[in-house]
């Protein structure tokens, strides 16, 4: 407006400065002319009240004396005292308008537009008549059309952009005036080099075909490449409800942003790569207050650096209300239907008045999700971008009470990369590794079916079979997640120019899906490998012998001789120290939630999840925090999981282990000092063996003897502890004969039938009486196996071989002898917590990463991740407890 006000004034001191001493500027302000009487102040010739100023001929040519003829309503229009508008001219030489704009209708209906109902009903579902459709359209149309005004071209465009740039073929409305204005104006040409710009209309529409939205958002990307390091330039052309252009508006300063924030925060929704979201909800009054007369914007992206090679990018819309004939159509998902649109609005406070433009709305309409997108292009390594597209979605808010209606609304900014690549190499990822991990539980199944000396496969070998396969799977779908969180954390916050983006949230359910089998199959694992240790048969061996006889008298009196009884105190202190280290990890888990919660929290590691390229471990309180991404969060969760879990796993087994305390050898050096092996079944004929035979022969005795013998093995003045002659090796992983089994079980028949039908229990057995003696008769009958009595049930030792380390599978099946099978890496601790820490481990893993997943919080993560440790602690401690004290019957008041 100031422009225009300062041209004319520079345009009038011009001719005031060319014209003669006595001559004017005519009112056009493009001739001189001499005035009937004085010139105003402004340099134009005055009349009195009651004439009207001539300058003119009727030929239109300026005359040299202007003159000032009395009004008269009779005369032709020319003469009038207020010269009216070229239309009504044109089409009955006067000013005077019929009723219900019949000079309009004759316009539209020569030009062959006006010829069905007209709809000024811009709600299709409420009964509005909009008075601003039923006051301007018809005028608007015709002005546009027969003098390509354009203001009136601009106000016909925003009417058709407050009736969601619909149409309907029945009626009148204004896009289907703007549609057919457009077709008609096709001899003007476009503008600004774009062929949807019709010259003297507003460019609202790409094309009139389905099908173009996707050469426009997909065929070239935008000729600039993006860095993390700039921010976007976004421009708008702003427009009043007449057409009347307003101003340029720098967009990044919140022009699209309803809610309230500061200008930092709302500056960072057009910082590149950094996924913004506002949500907020606001008061109906405040809507009418702050937007009393509706603005339309055409937003562009600004390109280039230089003012040479700056340039304007017109950006598309996607309005999500838009209908065709009743259809909304841009609401589906195929890119090829959608019809992409170009002029917005935010808040319309204008169309839902029925009665007059002076009263409140009835009902007004509000974009309520406004969502800018940008598509990174395939394989790029500069950061070459499609054309970005603007969605809106509105909604209509019937007017009650404006003091208490609310309504939401939300701003976001997401920028994505075509994942299908991603997804193939995932795929081709979990089938190739789950292909491998059917053939490992084959192989586990095999090992499995050769320990139970079982060669039927039946419904059992089935379900073995699915458990291993669970477990394995779980390993694969752990691998490749873990894989994936750590490659975006990696690839994504790391790149200097930008060659990928993370996957949107909806993007993220298929990560996610993997994530739950994961803990599904892990957890399916997990209780596999619980109940197989609380079910394992172990057996505690004595080989301690009284030393001579001894007098003793019975209770009548007389003396008898017999052996004095051998202590069971060594047998009971070996079985609670065994009881004591059944969860013992290579890991403290309290200090690995700590240390991971320290990491996240504290110093700050979370905020590497944040959906922005920024690596700063910090960020300023008043700095906006965009969304958390669900594939980096992961990442990091796990990866901070699994790295503070190996470097403490190192540290107990190079350090602490070796210098401080090392409660596995530890365990097997208090065999041998108490004189006591331990048998330990995990299969029905395999196990392992601790050979805890005293090299002195004696464990009863006192500190002076004890320490004496210490002293002895020391200096080694004494024999190897070890199974073999000259040899240390104490711990052997045992493949034995179903003979042996059989025999075994024979020997506990009589206990396991007490829990057994109550036909087959002998009730005049007393308990007591069998615990003891099956277990005095299985202590002589393992004893006399070890020491090679039973030439039928013998063994052999060797060394296992390599590829059966590997595998875990033992390739000669024992059919005449056992073998015993030299194991130096202890891994009897298998039946233990400390021997499947891996699988222990991952399980914390996932239930940690899942829970927070859920609930996106790390503090709820880590103490249900305490807990669930503490309560599978305590069923391990409980049920294992119990299952020692019945299988190597020792009396469980003793197990502390």
């Amino acid at each position: 407006i100031l422009l225009s006000f300062f041209k004319n004034i520079l345009h009038v001191l011009w001719w005031l400065i060319a014209c003669s001493t006595f001559q004017a500027v005519t009112r056009d302000g493009y001739g001189c002319i001499r005035c009937p009487g004085p010139a105003g102040e402004d340099g134009r010739c005055q009349c009195p009240a009651g004439h009207v100023l001539v300058e003119r001929d009727d030929s239109g040519n300026v005359l040299e004396d202007a003159a000032c003829q009395p009004c008269n309503a009779d005369e032709p229009a020319l003469s009038a005292c207020v010269r009216c508008q070229d239309s009504f001219i044109n089409s009955s030489l006067s000013c005077v308008c019929g009723g219900s704009s019949i000079q309009v209708q004759q316009h539209l209906t020569f030009h062959g537009i006006y010829q069905t109902p007209l709809s000024i009903a811009p709600y299709s579902h409420l009964p509005v008549q909009s008075v601003w459709f039923s006051n301007f359209l018809y005028s608007s149309a015709a002005a546009c059309l027969v003098f390509s005004n354009r203001s009136a071209c601009q106000a016909l465009g925003n009417m058709c952009v407050m009736n969601m740039h619909s149409s309907s073929a029945v009626t009148n409305d204004a896009c289907g005036f703007y549609n057919i204005l457009y077709r008609i104006t096709a001899t003007l040409g476009f503008t600004q080099g774009i062929s949807y710009w019709r010259a003297n209309l507003p460019w609202l529409y790409y094309g009139e075909q389905p099908g173009l939205a996707s050469q426009v958002l997909r065929t070239e990307p935008l000729p600039v490449g993006y860095s993390f390091k700039g921010a976007q330039k976004v421009r708008a052309a702003v427009y009043n409800a007449a057409g009347g252009f307003l101003r340029w508006e720098n967009v990044t300063g919140g022009t699209l942003q309803l809610c309230q924030d500061t200008g930092g925060r709302k500056q960072a929704a057009f910082t590149f790569g950094t996924s913004y979201k506002q949500s907020c909800v606001l008061s109906v009054s405040d809507l009418l207050t702050l937007f009393p007369e509706p603005r339309f914007y055409d937003v562009f992206l600004a390109l280039g650096t230089s003012s040479a090679d700056r340039r304007l990018l017109a950006l598309p819309v996607l309005n999500l209300n838009m209908q065709f004939n009743g259809q909304f159509i841009n609401q589906g998902s195929s890119v090829n239907n959608w019809y992409l649109t170009r002029r917005l609005l935010l808040v319309d406070t204008l169309s839902g008045r029925d009665k007059s433009l002076n009263i409140p709305p009835k009902v007004i309409r509000v974009a309520t999700a406004i969502k800018i997108g940008f598509q990174l292009m395939p394989n790029t390594q500069r950061g070459e971008v499609y054309p970005p597209l603007i969605t809106m979605s509105y909604s209509d808010v019937p007017i009650t009470n404006p003091l208490t209606q609310t309504v939401p609304v939300s701003f976001s900014v997401e920028y994505e990369m075509d994942q299908s690549e991603a997804r193939v190499k995932t795929d081709i990822a979990l089938g190739v590794l789950g292909g491998v991990a059917v053939l490992y539980s084959l192989l586990k199944t095999a090992s499995w079916k050769r320990r139970i000396s079982s060669p039927i496969i039946d419904l059992e070998t089935v379900l073995k079979f699915l458990l291993f396969y669970a477990g394995d799977l779980a390993n694969v779908f752990f691998a490749i997640t873990v894989g994936t969180g750590v490659y975006w954390l990696i690839f994504y916050k790391a790149q200097q120019f930008v060659s990928v983006l993370l996957p949107l949230p909806q993007q993220e359910e298929r990560f996610v899906t993997y994530v739950g089998c994961a803990f599904a199959l892990k957890a399916v694992q997990f209780l596999h490998k619980l109940l197989q240790q609380v079910c394992v048969d172990i057996f505690f061996i004595d080989w301690e012998r009284p030393r001579d006889k001894a007098l003793r008298a019975d209770v009548g009196g007389e003396a008898k001789s017999g052996a004095p009884p051998v202590s069971i105190w060594r047998t009971y202190f070996v079985a609670n120290e065994w009881n004591e280290i059944q969860t013992l990890r290579k890991i403290n888990p309290t200090f690995q939630i700590v240390a991971v919660l320290f990491l996240l929290e504290v110093v700050g590691f979370s905020n590497l999840g944040l959906r922005d390229p920024w690596s700063t471990l910090q960020r300023p309180p008043e700095a906006y925090t965009p969304p958390h991404s669900l594939v980096l969060r992961y990442g990091l969760a796990s990866i901070l999981w699994l790295c503070i879990g190996l470097l403490q796993v190192v540290f107990f087994t190079v350090f602490y282990e070796r210098f401080v305390e090392d409660k596995i050898r530890q365990f097997v050096d208090l065999c041998s000092i108490s004189n006591i092996s331990v048998l330990l079944l995990s299969h029905r004929c395999f196990g392992y063996y601790i050979h805890g035979r005293s090299v002195h022969g004696h464990a009863d005795t006192n500190m002076e003897e004890m320490n004496s013998n210490l002293k002895r093995e020391a200096d080694n003045l004494c024999g190897q502890r070890g199974l073999l002659p000259n040899s240390d090796t104490q711990t052997f992983q045992i493949s034995i004969t179903n003979r042996l089994r059989v025999q075994y079980d024979r020997i506990l028949e009589p206990l396991t039938r007490r829990h057994g039908p109550s036909r087959l229990v002998d009730a005049s057995a007393n308990p007591f009486e069998q615990s003891t003696k099956a277990y005095h008769t299985m202590n002589r009958f393992l004893g006399s196996v070890i020491d090679h009595a039973h030439r039928e049930m013998d063994y052999l030792v060797r060394d296992k071989l390599l590829f059966e380390r590997l595998v875990g599978m033992e390739f000669v099946e024992p059919l005449d002898k056992s073998i015993f099978y030299n194991d130096e890496s202890h891994s009897f601790s298998d039946v233990l917590f400390y021997g499947n820490e891996a699988t222990l481990l991952i399980f914390d893993t996932l239930f940690f990463c899942v829970v927070d997943l859920g609930s996106q919080s790390f503090v709820l993560a880590a103490v249900l991740t305490y807990l669930q440790q503490l309560v599978f602690r305590l069923i391990r401690d409980a049920v294992g407890q119990r299952n020692l004290a019945a299988k190597t019957l020792v009396d469980k008041r003793f197990l502390i």
